[in-house]
């Protein structure tokens, strides 16, 4: 195994030591387990804090700062961070507005935030949750989807509203609009490596790639011999298309991210987002706004995902408002 780390013990205080050494603008509390905008409470605005496993990096503590998250709860690998974390989280960004959390549908981050808002009420907080699932390649029902890119489309579009000072009811308003209009397919090339098992997390034979994986290593829903771009992108597109959004206009702009899950340079991302965007103008669908490079990540794993959100006028103004965090920003 031939990680950059010291162990895999520590691997993600020593991650947390290196944010708070790189990023001041943020509170790094290593041992509790928690990023804080150091302005939070300034404002009087609405709260927002998510987290999850470490090893989606940046999701979830690189989109802290202003216009995105005001707290982030970073677990353990692929391990939903615990009540306690949450808690401590919203107490700490509480300005008296309340509170929203957005939850990746995974059972542990569902049920934590659920636990974690009950004790956050019992100490007077007002909590919305929004849970994002979005992933098309999960059979059955909408709530069996996980959660995966389109997370990042809730917490800068919630972010946005909340930093204009929008009362809590109307930003998890908003944020469940963006989960339910959003839709994810993910693709892998290779399987990631946990710093604890130290080997890849499934066989991926040569020439051959895993079609609708997820971002904690599970393997997909079918395999295939590898092809060129344009023809996973015709696949990836056409699986999230199929799956009509729940929200939003059934036809015009999309906000479009092709997001690297951790191993795949930005010379192959941009060659596959140009695939992305001739299979969507086949299809008539206009693309509004694009973003690419990795953001919502499963370690070292090479492959890419693909969200669409369909967007109007509104979420596409929030969408543009400035935003600051280390791993997204612009406009200000």
């Amino acid at each position: 195994m031939r990680m950059l780390i010291n162990s895999p013990e520590t691997v993600v205080a020593d991650a947390l030591r290196g944010m708070a050494a790189a990023h001041p603008e943020l509170q790094v509390d290593v041992e509790r387990r928690v990023v804080v905008r150091r302005d939070a409470r300034a404002g009087g605005r609405v709260g927002l804090v998510s987290g999850g496993g470490s090893g989606h990096e940046p999701l979830h503590g690189g989109f802290v700062g202003y216009g995105m998250l005001s707290a982030a709860c970073p677990g353990e690998v692929f391990t939903s961070p615990v009540p306690d974390q949450m808690l401590r989280a919203a107490t700490a960004v509480d300005a008296g507005q309340g509170v929203l959390f957005v939850v990746k549908n995974y059972t542990g981050d569902v049920l934590n935030f659920e636990m974690a808002a009950e004790l956050a009420e019992e100490e007077g907080l007002r909590i919305e949750r929004v849970l994002v699932n979005d992933d098309v390649a999960v059979p059955g029902s909408p709530a069996e989807r996980r959660g995966t890119g389109a997370t990042l489309f809730v917490e800068k579009i919630a972010g946005a509203a909340a930093e204009e000072g929008a009362p809590l009811e109307r930003v998890a308003a908003l944020a469940r609009r963006v989960a339910e209009s959003s839709r994810s397919f993910g693709v892998a090339l290779s399987a990631c490596t946990t710093p604890a098992k130290g080997s890849p997390t499934f066989d991926l034979p040569d020439g051959e790639l895993e079609l609708g994986i997820g971002i904690h290593g599970e393997p997909g829903r079918e395999r295939r011999p590898m092809m060129p771009a344009r023809e996973i992108a015709r696949l990836a597109v056409d699986a999230v298309l199929a799956e009509p959004a729940e929200a939003g206009p059934a036809d015009g702009p999309v906000l479009a991210l092709v997001n690297g899950m951790g191993a795949t340079p930005l010379l192959e991302l941009y060659g596959f987002h140009a695939e992305v965007a001739a299979v969507l103008a086949e299809r008539g669908v206009p693309v509004a706004r694009a973003l690419v490079g990795n953001y919502v990540t499963s370690l070292d794993m090479a492959g890419c995902s693909v969200t669409l959100c369909r967007a109007d006028e509104e979420l596409l103004r929030l969408w543009d408002a400035p935003v600051q965090t280390p791993a997204l920003r612009w406009g200000r």
